[in-house]
């Protein structure tokens, strides 16, 4: 994720920012056997397609705070904890 990330640096010149990278990778990243399945219809599996991209977008917008190592080690230690 965090390599997707640096190339969105470089949409300037490739044109491939978040947007982009997340509608590409999202079906490979988030795949569902679901939308793989014949029962499902070719708008059902399009609204999914954009459901994964946004989440992937998402992800490497926000991909410093998430697989940063004081989130992990917060998560890691809280993980146990009952309130």
């Amino acid at each position: 994720m965090r390599h997707l990330a640096r190339l969105a640096d470089y949409c300037s010149i490739t044109n491939m920012h978040t947007k982009n990278l997340a509608i590409v990778w999202a079906p490979n990243l988030l795949r569902s056997r679901q939308i793989e399945s014949a029962c499902f219809s070719g708008t059902a599996a399009f609204m999914e397609v954009r459901i994964q991209s946004v989440v992937v977008e998402f992800i490497l917008n926000h991909v410093d705070v998430l697989f940063s190592s004081k989130l992990s080690s917060v998560i890691r230690d809280g993980a146990g904890a009952c309130p």
